[in-house]
């Protein structure tokens, strides 16, 4: 019980420091990608950068996981679904990317630990401190709704990746203008299907680790959404007036 005592602790932290890193965004664009700019220490590649930022997701949940006893078939679900982005946001995304780009240690350094810290959150509380989800909860109002929003997301996820990616040539590194499907509607189609995907996954797991997530996202993607839009339209003068940041026909 200790440890569930340092986790709620911990959460109640966690979310006041989203807080704080929610408004500064506003005001600071994450210096990675087309926000890159000197003065945040050293760099590295941004294949390696991802892969270093994200695999913590995927093997802290795993063993969570592989700690939290005799998995039932809900703890398997849940696995498999956050595996399922992790996997492929770690050791396939990364090695995807176009350009050769680079992306400061700082950064890096504090995704990997939000990412440890997170996992071990969500992990810590499914698979050992939620008291076990029933093989009922796959029928639960609560699951349905929040697995069909992370399987949409994912799909809008993925495909926004796939665009971006296809924008570009072998060795080319520069940003281009894209109208294929929700690219038409918003800016960030990515940041949509991955706030997306987290919100669904607060709903699926209703948990307060899967609701400090579900914030945690928004709170970084949609400054950073702003932050894109404002850039678009800055760099690019025919850019399309009708499109908005990140959510179809509203901001």
């Amino acid at each position: 019980m200790k440890e569930l005592t340092a986790i709620n602790i911990i959460l109640g932290v966690w979310l006041l420091l989203g807080v704080g890193v929610f408004i500064g965004l506003f005001f600071v664009a994450a210096p990675y990608g087309r926000h890159v700019r000197k003065g945040w220490g050293h760099t590295v590649g941004n294949k390696l950068g991802w892969v270093i930022m994200e695999a913590p997701s995927s093997i802290a949940f795993a063993v969570c996981f592989f700690l939290g006893g005799s998995p039932g078939i809900m703890s398997i679900v849940f696995l498999g679904l956050w595996e399922a982005h992790y996997l492929h946001r770690a050791f396939i995304y990364p090695f995807s990317l176009r350009g050769t780009r680079r992306i400061p240690l700082s950064v890096v350094s504090m995704g990997f630990f939000f990412n440890v810290m997170n996992s071990y959150l969500n992990g810590r509380y499914i698979f050992t401190y939620s008291g076990g989800y029933s093989v009922t909860w796959l029928t639960d109002p609560r699951f349905i709704v929040g697995a069909a929003l992370f399987i949409t997301g994912f799909v809008i996820n993925r495909r926004a990746d796939k665009v971006l990616r296809d924008l570009r040539q072998p060795g080319e590194s520069g940003y281009k203008i894209s109208n294929d499907r929700l690219f038409r509607w918003v800016s960030s189609p990515n940041y949509l299907g991955e706030i997306t995907i987290w919100v669904g996954w607060a709903i699926a797991t209703w948990s307060w680790p899967g609701l400090t997530f579900a914030f945690w996202t928004i709170a970084n993607l949609l400054p950073r959404a702003r932050a894109n839009h404002a850039w678009y339209k800055t760099t690019f003068p025919d850019y399309p007036p009708e499109r908005k940041a990140l959510v179809p026909g509203l901001w």
